[in-house]
């Protein structure tokens, strides 16, 4: 018996054994056609004017529905290990835009403008199930809910993290240079903001029925057996180890405490506090990229073995050429290890798929 997208409920066994790091013969393995670019992806989203304002009254969550069937289809011919699922359109800052950032268009991607407020703006910044953002973010999710029909799972949106938000409403430079100079009202900032992270997380949660008896996070397939968030920390490229240790660490606890699936999507440039990450026991699972344009995988490695040392669930998302992809096989226990692999075409999965045991 087929299923839509194949989603095949045989599929969870699989992400209960990543997430309890059971002992498997191989790796879960995802393969997709997905571009980095959420933006170009969607011909409605690709059609808005270069390098204008986005608004809420921009975005049309039916006329994303075609296009998002037509990605997840991949599903019924790729025979591989995981679910497929959607959210509100992952080029779109929904955080941002309910904290009043105003946003702009750029070829394949959006921009969340740094609002630049004064303490006392900043200090004074609320959020409401009133903000036109808040409206169309969940008039999204229920869309995709009523449209799936059960068909696909429903996620909440991609978030940024409470220090990004930190540095939307101040800015980029402000926001180091508040922690080192008004540590104690920059840290109660922080706070605030991890606050508006939880709520706008579980916000969408109230509205996404379960799938299979779990959570998901469509922006990389990821399915768990309890409540989720996806948390994000970019910004901590620009803060020293001490300053995240002693600021921005007890706030990620926090966020991630709500969670019982709680796991933090990592680029290379935080890789300089990952032992610090790995101290939070709430922070279940580690996702880190393999950039295009970063640095080479023998770099990465030794971190991605860090994190399976430390007894921590491990997803990879990237391309890779076979030999990288051997390398990633011979040197990573395959207990808890998941290996989302972004291709071109066919014959690439074909040549991939028996590398990774499949």
């Amino acid at each position: 018996m087929g299923y839509p997208f194949g989603n095949d409920p045989q599929k969870i066994e699989g992400y209960r054994k990543f997430w309890a790091r059971e002992p498997v013969k191989r790796p879960l393995v995802g393969f997709s056609f997905k571009s980095w670019f959420p933006l170009d992806e969607f011909r409605t989203s690709a059609s808005w004017k270069k390098d204008a304002p986005l608004t809420p009254e921009m975005i049309q969550p039916e006329e994303f529905l075609e296009d998002q069937e037509r990605l997840l289809s991949e599903g019924e011919q790729m025979e591989d290990d995981i679910l497929r699922g959607a959210s509100p359109s992952q080029a779109v800052f929904w955080g941002e835009g309910i904290l009043g950032s105003a946003m702009r268009v750029l070829p394949g991607n959006v921009v969340a403008e740094e609002q630049n407020l004064s303490w006392e703006e900043a200090e004074a910044k609320e959020w409401s199930r009133e903000s036109p953002w808040y409206r169309k973010y969940m008039e999204f999710i229920d869309v995709l809910v009523k449209h799936s029909g059960g068909r696909y799972p429903v996620s909440h949106g991609t978030l940024t993290g409470p220090f990004d938000y930190v540095i939307n409403l101040r800015g980029h430079e402000q926001a180091v240079i508040d922690l080192m100079m008004e540590a104690e009202r920059a840290f109660r900032l922080l706070e605030r903001m991890g606050d508006f992270f939880i709520w706008i997380t579980q916000e969408a949660w109230n509205r996404i029925p379960l799938f299979q008896g779990g959570y998901f996070d469509a922006q990389y397939s990821l399915w768990a057996p309890a409540s989720i968030i996806r948390m994000q920390e970019d910004g901590v490229a620009v803060l020293s180890p001490t300053l995240y240790e002693e600021y921005l660490k007890p706030v990620d606890q926090r966020v991630a405490s709500h969670f019982d699936c709680s796991f933090i999507h990592l680029h290379a440039t935080s890789m300089f506090v990952l032992d610090k990450m790995l101290q939070i026991p709430e922070i279940r699972c580690y996702e880190i990229n393999n950039d295009v344009g970063g640095p080479p995988l023998d770099w990465l490695l030794p971190y991605f073995q860090q994190v399976q040392e430390a007894g921590k669930p491990l997803l990879i998302r990237g391309s890779f050429s076979p030999d990288e992809l051997r390398k990633l096989v011979d040197s990573l226990d395959p207990r808890g290890l998941y290996l989302y692999i972004m291709v071109t075409d066919w014959k690439e999965v074909e040549t991939l798929r028996p590398i990774v045991g499949m």
